[in-house]
């Protein structure tokens, strides 16, 4: 079996690698090359089943110290450990659980039915002006949210009555099976189809609730909105999602936040980005320039001879910094001279004086040795 890889090569571990870190390099392996991540993918079938017999040898303490003396000899026929190998019932549930677990979304973990569950987190939305975004606000929401119902005191069960323990799986709330797959006997574990992982069966429900231990209201929460916040961010608030299970404590409410755009303003990260017009004799001779602000208008000095779309930058006047009001972004603004477009006669004739005094007019007039081809 000269042409088979090493199986510590194959996981990309050392030999002298703990149990732990086999199982971990494995499922890194199985989780890059697994069929359904690589659908259609032969070679990366051949390498998802290659590091799954790596990780069937490796794993077992008598067979990788057949394999650490032996090598692949071991498992070939009249060797130590002839008849090969197989996952026959092999507990591979808490890997693949772990690999599919990351894949979808689901725990990481192997679950424990009826043990303490935390609760679903809830989804909100709130819409802010720009303003409010810039320097925080409060806010009131009104939401479905489950309480314990009263009746019952979270039981389930119709008063005078409890709940019995699940006779399919023995007040476990998980139940085992096998099946075959492409290595042999796999043992799988899932919730109780009939508690559904409770562990406990509720035969007269209580009638407020209907078994479900807990009762939907509405309620109104206060936000406290940060300063700061940007657009399609969330506000989280601990405890006010939906109830645990057996004990486990509730989830969190995440409140995503819409800011409305601003007729002026636009934003980038901490900084604040406008334009502020500026007539053509201030741009000409200079001096002062009001500029309007989130914290209001302010004046600022702009320099004779001051070009259109010139940025100024105005130093602490943008959005407070992960909510502290004192260390704030830079406010930019583009200055942009104003050409008048309807002038008096009077208005006129000084431009007139003004281009001749620049020697403009002579660079810019009319060429009358050119002949008209318009009327």
């Amino acid at each position: 079996m000269a042409d088979k890889r090493d199986y510590y090569e194959v996981l990309g571990i050392a030999k002298g690698a703990s149990d732990d870190e086999i199982k971990k390099a494995y499922r890194k392996v199985a989780k890059q090359y697994h069929p359904d991540m690589n659908p259609g993918d032969k070679n990366a079938e051949m390498k998802f089943k290659e590091a799954s017999e790596a990780y069937g040898v490796l794993s077992d303490a008598e067979k990788r110290r057949q394999y650490d003396q032996f090598g692949h000899a071991a498992f070939e026929q009249g060797g130590p450990g002839a008849g090969g190998f197989d996952f026959s019932g092999m507990d591979v549930g808490d890997i693949f659980g772990d690999i599919f677990g990351d894949l979808f979304g689901g725990r990481s973990r192997r679950a424990n039915y009826n043990g303490p569950a935390r609760g679903n987190n809830l989804r909100a939305g709130i819409r802010i002006t720009f303003e409010e975004a810039v320097f925080g606000t409060e806010k009131e929401i009104e939401l479905n949210l489950k309480e314990e119902c009263e009746t019952c005191h979270g039981s389930g069960a119709k008063a005078g009555t409890t709940a019995e323990t699940c006779s399919k799986c023995g007040g476990r709330g998980q139940v085992t099976f096998t099946s075959q797959s492409l290595f042999g006997t796999v043992r799988n574990v899932q919730a109780c189809p009939d508690c559904r992982g409770t562990g406990k069966i509720i035969k007269e429900k209580c009638p407020d609730c209907y078994g479900s231990g807990f009762i939907t209201r509405k309620k109104k929460l206060q936000i406290s909105v940060p300063a700061g916040i940007d657009n399609g961010q969330a506000i989280r608030i601990r405890g006010k999602g939906e109830p645990g299970s057996n004990g486990g404590e509730r989830g969190d409410l995440l409140v995503e936040v819409a800011v409305s755009s601003h007729q002026i303003f636009q934003r980038q990260e901490f900084d604040i980005y406008s334009s502020a017009p500026i007539s053509f004799a201030r741009a000409a001779l200079g001096g002062d320039v009001r500029i309007t602000t989130v914290d209001g208008d302010v004046l600022y000095e702009v320099k004779p001879g001051t070009q259109t779309d010139t940025r100024i930058r105005l130093r602490g006047k943008g959005v407070p910094m992960h909510g502290n009001k004192q260390t704030r972004g830079d406010h930019y603004v583009t200055l942009v001279v104003q050409v008048p477009t309807k002038l008096t006669n009077e208005q006129k004739e000084l431009l007139h004086q003004f281009e001749e005094a620049t020697g403009e007019k002579e660079k810019s007039g009319p060429d009358k040795s050119k002949k008209k081809f318009w009327k």
